[in-house]
């Protein structure tokens, strides 16, 4: 994956503890630190969105189409 320099602002508070992780040796640097921060961020939201999408499914309909399948399937499965 490609890299790009970009330029935040961020409260002084949060550089702070940036900057005491880096010198506890929990980060190389503090771009690894905010790079690992945005990294889990954009992975929970991702999450969270799959979560609420799957929220929305009917379980009996659902449940109801993978046995539909899974029957239709069986069938054709050689015998042991």
């Amino acid at each position: 994956m490609g890299k790009a320099k970009i330029a935040i602002t961020l409260d002084t508070e949060f550089i702070g503890e940036i900057d005491r992780l880096v010198e506890e040796h929990y980060f190389q640097n503090r771009s690894q630190a905010i790079r690992d921060a945005v990294g889990e961020k954009l992975a929970r939201l991702k999450q969270n969105r799959l979560s609420i999408e799957s929220a929305k499914l009917d379980p009996k309909y659902e449940k109801a189409m993978a046995e539909e399948g899974l029957a239709k399937d069986v069938s054709q499965w050689p015998q042991y």
